[in-house]
């Protein structure tokens, strides 16, 4: 049984378009591309998990009724999308990109038998800011059972995290690159404490490093005063 989950770089809603050979898989490729048969898998065999699933994405789609795999007669896996104002659905070539990268990540978040690793890159590409929070609460959950690693550029994002859960990045100025944990700055706890949110603060300079526009993204060192003679 495959243990490793990784949908990162390469995911693009472009990819789950596709109309791939008809079989249950268990595991989502990195592409995406194979999000119809993963969506079979979970309706032969997790029903209950499958429907959790979209009446989640339901819930953030507006309009969104059902999503279903449908073999064809050339032996190829359609995946369809119904809107509640339409009678008939449609091809996913016709949807939302968010539609198909939301649909991607709560598959893979709900996965019924949690991979050792998860890696996610820049989740807020094609989705409405309002749904990173809640993106974010199911990645936390996902984080119990599976390691868990996401990046980010996006605010609305870092503005649901903890600063235990956020380590940032940057680079030396030896060039080497470093990670800080945001509960480790100073300030940042206090700040919060006071009702500020993580992704605020970052977009107005208090992250001790990663700031690409202050001293190129390095530590800030205090400059050294001269000895008093």
């Amino acid at each position: 049984m495959e243990q490793h989950a990784d949908l990162s770089t390469y995911l693009s809603a472009d990819s789950t378009r596709g109309v791939p050979e008809a079989g249950p898989q268990e595991r989502l490729s990195t592409t995406g591309d194979n999000l119809p048969n993963v969506v079979q898998y979970l309706k032969e065999g997790h029903e209950d998990r499958l429907n959790m699933i979209l009446h989640k994405l339901a819930k953030r789609v507006p309009r969104l009724e059902k999503v279903e795999a449908t073999v064809m007669l050339d032996g190829r896996l359609l995946l369809q999308v119904k809107d509640a104002p339409f009678e008939k659905p449609v091809m996913t070539k016709f949807a939302s990109d968010g539609t198909l990268k939301m649909l991607a990540y709560l598959t893979l978040l709900h996965d019924p038998e949690a991979p050792q690793l998860i890696g996610i890159e820049e989740p807020e590409n094609q989705l409405h800011p309002r749904l990173l929070p809640e993106l974010a609460e199911e990645c936390r959950a996902a984080a119990a059972a599976s390691q868990l690693m996401v990046t980010t550029h996006s605010p609305f994002l870092v503005n649901a995290l903890r600063p235990r859960e956020v380590w940032v990045r940057y680079r030396t100025e030896a060039g080497f690159t470093q990670a800080r944990r945001a509960s480790e700055m100073k300030g940042i706890a206090e700040f919060m404490e006071h009702g500020a949110l993580l992704g605020q603060l970052w977009m107005e300079g208090h992250l001790e490093v990663g700031d690409p526009l202050t001293n190129s993204g390095a530590e800030v060192r205090p400059s050294r005063k001269p000895n008093p003679r």
